[in-house]
């Protein structure tokens, strides 16, 4: 509308200076015969957007099109800057309008239009007259253009400094940034900056200064900007059906201190209501009655230029409603909300929404022609803080802001986890039964104070109750064989809290406990794990219980409930003490109470220092043998693991070790915990032996019982050593004459071959039974018995000869033990062991029996047995066991 009133403004004014040089009969030139008239044109400045509008009267009579040459010339000599045909479609106005932009400010210097008219290329009609915008002259002082401006960020500028008459400009600086000059006429300068940028100054604006041949300075500023940008995001919604409310995002944030002001103009394209001025980012305007479809437009402009966004909606669809929330009514585990929506919004389909911080949310419609709703939330925590909040949409398509959140708090809730334990007293009709519960209230909104509970009891088959008061967490009542109830609740401020309920069942003497189960050893790594076969008639669950500090008396209970159907538990060992044996009982809930299934018993970790067992005295013992006894407990419940047996360490006391030291022999385990005796054999006579006695664990033995004593001395093997020799010498002297003989026989019996190994201990069993059976012998008459008594050298000085074989009897048979010994060669160079250390000198009796070697005749040849070197025994051999 403003571009088309400009348009005939122009066109009037266009005709008035036509008609007035007609009249007038002014006529600039001469017009040729048969040239066309020559153009009259009008000019007019826009200076702040260096603009020249230039326009002219047109005869349309007869023509298809018009070609207008056009030149523009700057400063007085209007040195041509611009020339160019343009050509112009007819139009129904007669006045033609063309404009140009100068890219040096008009106010710099003097700028003049003339244009011709081109009836054809050949005949163009006379030059109109100069048409000239004048500069500014400058009076005393430098002006500079453009000032005070908003130029657009990223364009090209030209700057200009007009001096007075006589003073010449030297430079130009653009922020600190000097530019070169360039000459426009005789007097002006101008620079040209591409790229405009803006600074990072608190006020963002462009300072130039122009110094002239006086010394003296002048500076302007210039303001910088962007050009509007498109509103985006624009949306409208109205939460009453009677305000509509718009919005959008700008764009590009602009400076606090930016100069380039925006307005933003909101047109309804579908209807006749006026433009509505809006704010920055928020545009609000009443509802067009009955209309329901709305056709927008948003135009933002500046000094820079304009943007326009549309958009649009139906009414009904952007309902954006507005909640209060009115009040809260809390229960314990529950809370009744009402809130209220504003606005005439009851005939359409609202659906809210109600959410709580921490917890749940809920959706639901609301339809109530006050437009109070109500609505409950469940399943909340007691004693808890919550906030809540409500929202609203119309159909579940655009949803309103929450509310501000709301706190609130659940009421307390106090319950109790009742258990019991039943004594059966020395009167069969009576029981005594120790209650005992724990309060638990969850929540921490309000602190709890329970100011005692109310213990009631009766029979099951009566109908009367007993009632107790107590401050305390548990209660002692006696009761009679039969089955009872029993209830428990805690005294409120607010009231008496939930019963908790238990059933004392009736007395069962028929009932066999069960046997007591041990853990295994991988079920206690890091705490116990608990399990138990599942019981058909345990329909409630099951309760297991144990002691605090284990089997140690006093015992405080602790207990905990498994639910129906599961039958495993795991008890973290962080809440057990280790080395503490703990025993769980294990019962099943039936309708008539609790029943003992199973007891199981063990240690979260066990120990092994143990204590050692208590030995008794005196130690029975023999020469080879000596049998200890102890008393322990293995099932003492104070012992820090399970006893699995005894070990007995048995050490030989020497006299040529270092004090304090022993040679250990051997270890005895006794495998059965409950065995505490033990017999060690194989020991030898008049020998010290220390023996340790120590009670196993898992983990290792534990602390040892030690005790020191010597084997009795085997009189009946020293008795044979001494009666041996005597008797031997005694016979060697009848058997005299049979020296040789006789020698022969006791080279093959005493000395063994090679590879032989014969024990002392053996050795000395030997003399013992040939003592014993010597004593059996009857005392008969030697037959061709000599015995000769020789006084004999050192062994290693003697050389043994076989004597002359003998014959054997006739019909006998030689003896298994004298073909072994006699028919072997002896090994060159072996040393005899003596059981006992003899001294170097010694006298040896030989007896000869002449029946007892002549059998060998048969048997061995003649054979010389020659004895090199038989040397005493060496340490190494003293120190060795036979």
């Amino acid at each position: 509308m403003m571009r088309s009133f400009r348009t005939s403004i122009i066109n009037l004014l266009g005709l008035y200076l036509i008609f007035s040089e007609v009249y007038s009969g002014f006529c600039s030139d001469t017009v040729a015969v048969g040239q066309p008239p020559k153009p009259s044109i009008n000019l007019q400045a826009i200076r702040d957007k260096q603009l020249l509008l230039v326009s002219w009267l047109v005869n349309h009579s007869g023509l298809v099109g018009d070609i207008y040459e056009i030149q523009i010339g700057r400063t007085e000599n209007r040195a041509i800057i611009y020339n160019r045909n343009i050509s112009f479609i007819p139009v129904d106005s007669n006045v033609y309008t063309w404009t140009w932009t100068s890219d040096l400010p008009l106010e710099c210097v003097d700028h003049s239009v003339r244009m011709r008219h081109f009836y054809n290329p050949s005949v163009p009609s006379p030059w109109s007259n100069w048409m000239t915008n004048n500069g500014t002259q400058a009076n005393g002082r430098t002006e500079i253009f453009p000032k005070q401006r908003m130029m657009r960020e990223g364009a090209n500028a030209m700057f200009c400094c007009v001096p007075p008459k006589g003073v010449s400009i030297t430079s130009v600086t653009l922020n600190n940034n000097e530019y070169p000059l360039i000459s426009i006429g005789d007097r002006v300068k101008a620079i040209a900056v591409n790229n405009l940028t803006i600074p990072n100054d608190l006020i963002r604006r462009l300072t130039l200064i122009c110094k002239d041949t006086t010394g003296k300075s002048s500076y302007v500023w210039n303001f910088i900007s962007f050009p509007p940008q498109k509103p985006r995001n624009l949306s409208c919604v109205t939460s009453d059906m009677i305000t509509v409310t718009c919005t959008w995002s700008a764009g590009r944030k602009r400076y606090p201190h930016d100069r380039n002001n925006q307005a933003y103009i909101l047109h309804i394209q579908n209807s006749v209501q006026a433009p509505i001025s809006c704010d920055q980012l928020l545009c609000t305007f009443p509802a067009v009655p009955q209309l329901e479809e709305y056709n927008i437009s948003l135009v933002v402009k500046d000094q820079l230029g304009e943007e326009t966004a549309c958009y649009s909606f139906n009414i009904s669809d952007r309902v954006f409603p507005v909640v209060e929330l009115d009040r809260l009514s809390p229960g314990v585990t529950d809370v009744t909300v009402f809130w209220i929506i504003k606005g005439n919004l009851t005939q359409l389909n609202l659906l809210c929404q109600v959410a709580t911080d921490p917890g749940s949310s809920a959706e639901l419609s609301c339809n109530s022609v006050s437009g109070l709703c109500k609505t409950k939330l469940e399943h909340l925590l007691p004693n808890t803080y919550y906030s809540i909040r409500v929202r609203c949409s119309v159909n579940g398509k655009l949803w309103g802001e929450w509310t501000q959140p709301k706190s609130f708090a659940t009421d307390v809730l106090v319950t109790l986890d009742i258990w019991r334990r039943i004594n059966q007293l020395s009167d069969l009709n009576s029981r005594q039964v120790t209650l005992l519960w724990t309060p638990y209230a969850p929540g921490s909104a309000t602190m709890v104070n329970i100011q005692g509970y109310i213990v009631q009891w009766w029979r099951e088959d009566q109908n009367w109750t007993s009632k107790n008061v107590t401050r305390q967490t548990q209660a002692n009542i006696f009761i009679g064989p039969g089955q009872y109830n029993v209830t428990v609740q805690a005294v409120l401020h607010t009231g008496l809290s939930i019963p908790a309920h238990i059933t004392i069942p009736q007395r069962d003497d028929g009932e066999n406990l069960p046997v007591e189960k041990r853990f295994s050893s991988n079920t206690t790594a890091t705490g116990f794990s608990l399990s138990w076969d599942k019981q058909d008639t345990a329909t409630c669950g099951y309760i297991v219980e144990w002691c605090v500090l284990g089997n140690v008396e006093p015992c405080t209970l602790r207990w905990i409930k498994v639910p129906e159907g599961n039958n495993t538990l795991f008890l973290h060992a962080r809440d057990f003490k280790e080395g503490c044996r703990y025993t769980f009982n294990i019962y099943g809930c039936t309708e008539n109470g609790y029943k003992l299934l199973e007891t199981q018993t063990g240690y979260s970790q066990e120990l092994k220092s143990v204590l050692s067992p208590s030995l008794v005295e005196p130690v029975q013992c023999t020469s080879s043998s000596v049998t200890l006894e102890w008393h322990y407990n293995e099932d003492d419940p104070s012992h820090p693991a399970f006893i699995t047996g005894y070990l007995v360490i048995v050490q030989e006391e020497e006299s040529d070790i270092l004090p304090d030291h022993t040679t250990n022999l051997f270890n005895v385990l006794v495998e059965d915990p409950r065995s505490k005796s033990v017999t060690i054999e194989g020991l030898q006579p008049n020998q010290e032996y220390s023996f340790f006695v120590s009670a196993l664990t898992k983990e290792g033995p534990g602390q040892t019982a030690s005790i020191t004593m010597r084997t009795r001395t085997n009189y009946s093997a020293h008795l044979a050593k001494i009666l041996t020799p005597i008797l031997l010498l005694c016979c060697s002297v009848p058997l005299w004459h049979q020296r040789k003989l006789l020698k022969s026989g006791l080279t093959g019996f005493f000395y063994y071959p090679t590879g032989m190994n014969i024990k002392t201990l053996e050795l000395d069993d030997f003399l013992y039974e040939t003592s014993v059976w010597l004593q059996s012998q009857e005392v008969k008459e030697c037959s061709t018995c000599d015995i000769e008594c020789l006084n004999t050298r050192p062994l290693n000085e003697t050389t043994l000869t076989d004597p002359e074989p003998l014959d054997t009897l006739p019909g006998s048979q030689p003896s298994p033990l004298v073909l072994s010994l006699a028919c072997v060669s002896f090994q060159e160079d072996y040393c005899v062991q003596s059981v006992e250390d003899k001294p170097a000198f010694q006298q040896i009796a030989y007896v000869t029996n002449k029946t007892y070697f002549e059998a060998m005749e048969d048997l061995c040849e003649t054979q010389e047995v020659t004895l090199s070197e038989i040397n005493e025994p060496s340490e190494s051999l003293q120190e060795s066991k036979f």
